[in-house]
């Protein structure tokens, strides 16, 4: 799976978790604290966040339970 099925794949995700709005690149990007240009370069694949896949792999290796408390701890880390 490439960068881009990821991030395609979690964008997907996120429109899912919000009972299938549609959200915009505009609104991703603002949402990420990014341009809309390069939020749509990470979509087509013609560019990818810096250390991103160091990071699948560091995710690659933790058992689901984990993977899931880490995100965890991410959004409330945003929220703080």
């Amino acid at each position: 799976m490439t960068t881009k099925d990821i991030i395609n794949l979690l964008h997907s995700s996120v429109e899912a978790q919000n009972f299938g709005k549609r959200i915009s690149h505009k609104e991703m990007a603002e949402i990420l604290g990014i341009s809309m240009r390069t939020y749509q370069e990470w979509r087509l694949g013609n560019s990818e966040p810096l250390a991103i896949n160091a990071i699948f792999k560091m995710l690659g290796h933790l058992e689901d339970e984990d993977i899931v408390r880490v995100v965890k701890r991410i959004k409330q880390n945003q929220k703080g």
